[in-house]
């Protein structure tokens, strides 16, 4: 596998504090990954808004920028960091979780899946091999294994059929991506490659698969196929199950989770990286996450409320403005209401990892999560 240095710094309990060296610069963990889909966060939020507000890794969808603007494009453009402005690590999936969101328009097969573009309806095809290709193409730092997310919920036979195929997959992935990295073309020679475990709620399917693709020596693990389904306690109780089973020595990324109360419990069970759409989403939608729990800041009761988002923040909002003026601007569907509320939403989930980190080293995570959630739950609007 490609060069990488990561190297656990302190431990409390299962919760690791570790650090991650890449070709595109250091990843302090636990890190919570921006989600900017097509290399461009939702909320008129720019590159250098991201270096602000303290990002440490984007994440981009290897599906949707091969649908638009195609991944060629990208690689004439001189890879994704050139092209999106940006100098440090770039996660990109591998078009597995839209084998899950976009059920409705795809065909799955053992060479691959075949999809019907939700932009045009054209026929596209990936398989391993293509969507290790297509991530050579846009030349992110981390490249995720293509796999198949089964619902969480699906009937047993049917998981286990699945996972079998997607630890074919990782073979394929794998082979394929040493390939391209010794290319004389390719933009980052050292693109690193992420194994995912899947295996739904079933706890020996999902140990079985831990233990098989741990031997594969990947550049570092993810648990897939959560936060699709099933409650928090199950995904509770399969992140107790599986996490011990993969490598220690290596990063462990639970995809697509979650709130900030999710990302405290999985990171006492041993992860140490995260992704999610909600603090952006939730943002554009006026649910801002506080230390003091959410609000909602379409209600009444802020229209003439002269304090900022949330007391002693330093996001960029929260030192200029207040909660009245921002919702004014979203009553108003002025686009700056939104980017105000996504940028102090990133801005939080950032700064909360800062704090985890801290807390860690310090050794005092257990009662850093306890208080952080009881404060977090006694102000959440209800």
């Amino acid at each position: 596998m490609s060069k990488m240095k990561y190297q656990v710094i302190a431990t409390d309990g299962r919760a690791k504090r570790a650090v991650m060296e890449t070709v595109h610069g250091t990843i302090q963990t636990p890190v919570f990954m921006n989600v900017g889909t097509v290399a461009a966060i939702k909320g008129a939020v720019s590159t250098e808004d991201l270096e602000n507000i303290g990002t440490q890794v984007e994440l981009s969808n290897t599906y949707h920028l091969h649908v638009r603007p195609g991944d060629e494009i990208v690689k004439k453009m001189g890879g994704l960091h050139r092209f999106m402005s940006w100098n440090k690590p770039i996660l990109t999936d591998s078009g597995g979780f839209q084998v899950f969101s976009l059920a409705g328009l795809r065909k799955i097969k053992e060479e691959g899946v075949t999809f019907q573009s939700h932009i045009d309806g054209r026929k596209l095809f990936i398989g391993p091999e293509e969507s290790m290709q297509i991530q050579s193409n846009l030349a992110s730092t981390i490249a995720m294994a293509f796999d198949e997310c089964p619902p969480a919920l699906a009937e047993r036979e049917y998981v286990q059929k699945s996972v079998e195929r997607t630890t074919r997959w990782l073979e394929r992935c794998r082979i394929k991506m040493a390939e391209l990295n010794a290319r004389e073309d390719t933009i980052n020679k050292d693109q690193l490659l992420f194994g995912i475990n899947q295996g739904a709620v079933y706890a020996d399917i999902r140990i079985e698969h831990a233990k098989q693709i741990a031997e594969m020596d990947m550049d570092g693990y993810a648990v897939g196929g959560l936060a699709v389904g099933e409650s928090h306690e199950q995904m509770y109780y399969i992140l107790d199950e599986t996490v011990p089973y993969l490598p220690q020595n290596k990063p462990t990324y639970l995809m697509g989770v979650g709130t900030p109360a999710n990302i405290l419990e999985a990171v006492d069970r041993g992860v140490d990286f995260f992704d999610c759409v909600y603090p952006t989403r939730n943002g554009r939608h006026a649910h801002l996450y506080t230390k003091f729990g959410k609000i909602n800041l379409m209600n009444a009761k802020y229209e003439t409320d002269d304090r900022p988002i949330e007391e002693g923040c330093g996001c960029p909002t929260c030192r200029r403005y207040s909660r009245g003026y921002v919702r004014h601007l979203l009553k108003a569907k002025e686009m700056l209401g939104m980017r105000m509320c996504v940028l102090h939403n990133l801005y939080y989930y950032n700064h909360l990892m800062e704090e985890i980190r801290g807390a860690i080293e310090a050794g005092n995570y257990a009662s850093f999560k306890k208080e952080t959630l009881e404060r977090m739950q006694a102000g959440d609007e209800k």
